[in-house]
């Protein structure tokens, strides 16, 4: 009995009801699983002998189950291939269970996220194929909270080369993505005032806000983020390489304040290098951690260069707090997952993720170039020199968008990420680029345009 139940099969969890006899039981358990969804289309069950053992019938019984589920069209059964779960009709969405479903846009010109479909698959494998070939027993046990060092050593070299980030190795923490970098902050900094970009991602200020921080707003212009940071905040939050959602990249001069700030009282500067590596006119702007990498905490992630599924992001952090920081991970998640660090590793190492970064680039900058050809005899389209996504102009953001919804174009808006919305403050269309499939962005082009012909 002990080999049965340890050995070679597949396992089912059902829980029939005894009142209802043994059969009328067993069908009502399988039927039930089947229409909620546990068990999925395709899905192979036991063997009738295994079943039987496992639920204490006779053999008998789990096959005059299986037989009336199969005549109901809930399983299918075919000579050698077994029992399997049948593929049931499709019913229509019900907007009350599954509004975001209900209503999908048919054209996604929403910023914030790459073209996953160029995810490139067969580079990835080749890379998984040799790290868990070559990785030591100990990769699959618990890990050290502040990631493998074959990744944190592989990110050490590109950033350094990449995008002028001073990262030794002992001073980067891989996290699950930019979020859980700045939750990790926020909480080691502790109670206090955190300096974000206003306009900003609205989620960013609610993550500082739900691990104790208190967000002050500090107003982008023309020239980034940067003046007028309160003397009394902690930390300021930036996007110099291509601010989110204005597009802007951070002047020079309010580099050289915002490090000038940092030294002077002991701030910290949280870098997110978003979009960093997608600059198209001329040569990637460096990070703005090479200036003052005691007092810059650089954030960036592989969900725009590969695919926000991946969950895989890092920080490089200024030696006071890289134990602090990591004692935060030990107690967040004890580690990030050790497989995907170490195939990212392998495809830094052997190139393979510069090759798509320029791929990607060159892929993104024809998009960018498609947008303002489509657009630029419409109205202004800022923030292009780098990045997924564009900021355009408009008057009235209302009535665009209840076009936008009429035509069933989603987009971002500048509206909803003002710290404080109100009248008098610029209005325009956010629009990503990166999000639609290749095959896709054409047309989604020409509804945005139509959608702001005319305004």
């Amino acid at each position: 009995m002990d080999d049965f139940w340890s050995g070679i099969g597949v396992d089912l969890h059902l829980e029939p009801d005894a009142g209802a006899g043994r059969r009328s039981g067993l069908e009502r358990a399988l039927r039930d699983a089947v229409r909620d969804g546990r068990l999925a289309p395709g899905t192979l069950l036991p063997a009738t002998r295994r079943l039987a053992v496992e639920l204490g019938v006779s053999r008998g019984t789990a096959k005059a189950a299986y037989d009336q589920l199969v005549a109901e069209g809930y399983l299918t059964a075919r000579q050698g291939s077994g029992t399997q779960v049948a593929v049931l009709p499709a019913r229509s969405p019900d907007p009350a269970r599954d509004p975001a479903r209900a209503r999908a846009p048919l054209f996604d010109l929403r910023p914030g996220s790459p073209d996953v479909g160029s995810f490139p698959v067969a580079a990835w494998l080749r890379a998984l194929r040799r790290a868990v070939a070559a990785a030591p027993s100990p990769a699959y046990d618990y890990g050290d909270p502040r990631g493998r060092i074959e990744l944190r050593t592989a990110l050490s070299g590109y950033l350094g080369r990449a995008r002028g980030v001073i990262a030794p190795p002992e001073r980067i923490v891989v996290t699950s993505g930019y979020v859980q970098g700045l939750a990790l902050l926020t909480r080691v900094l502790g109670p206090g005032a955190i300096a974000m970009e206003d306009p900003g991602l609205p989620f960013h200020r609610d993550v500082v806000r739900h691990n104790g921080g208190t967000v002050v707003p500090v107003r982008v212009d023309g020239r980034g983020a940067g003046a007028g940071v309160p003397g009394d905040a902690a930390a300021v939050v930036v996007t110099p390489a291509h601010q989110y959602p204005t597009g802007v990249t951070l002047h020079p001069e309010r580099r050289r304040a915002l490090t000038d700030w940092a030294r002077a009282g002991g701030g910290l500067i949280v870098e997110d290098d978003y979009d960093g590596e997608f600059r198209y006119d001329r040569q990637p702007v460096g990070a703005l951690q090479g200036m003052a990498p005691g007092h810059v905490a650089y954030l960036g992630t592989a969900s725009k260069t590969l695919g926000p599924a991946l969950r895989l992001g890092w920080m490089v952090l200024p030696p006071h707090l890289v134990d602090a920081v990591a004692d935060a991970k030990l107690h967040s998640d004890h580690h990030t997952e050790s497989i995907g660090q170490l195939a990212l590793a392998e495809l830094i190492e052997g190139h393979a993720y510069d090759r798509h970064v320029r791929a990607s680039r060159l892929r993104y900058r024809r998009r960018r170039d498609r947008l303002l050809e489509r657009l630029g005899p419409l109205r202004g389209v800022r923030g292009v020199a780098a990045g997924l996504h564009a900021l355009v102009d408009v008057r009235d953001e209302d009535a665009v968008l209840e076009r936008a919804v009429a035509e069933g174009l989603a987009v971002g808006w500048l509206g909803e990420h003002w710290h404080t919305p109100g009248d008098g403050l610029p209005q325009g269309l956010v629009v990503g680029y990166g999000t639609p499939r290749e095959h896709a962005y054409p047309q989604a082009l020409e509804v945005l345009g139509r959608v702001l012909e005319g305004h």
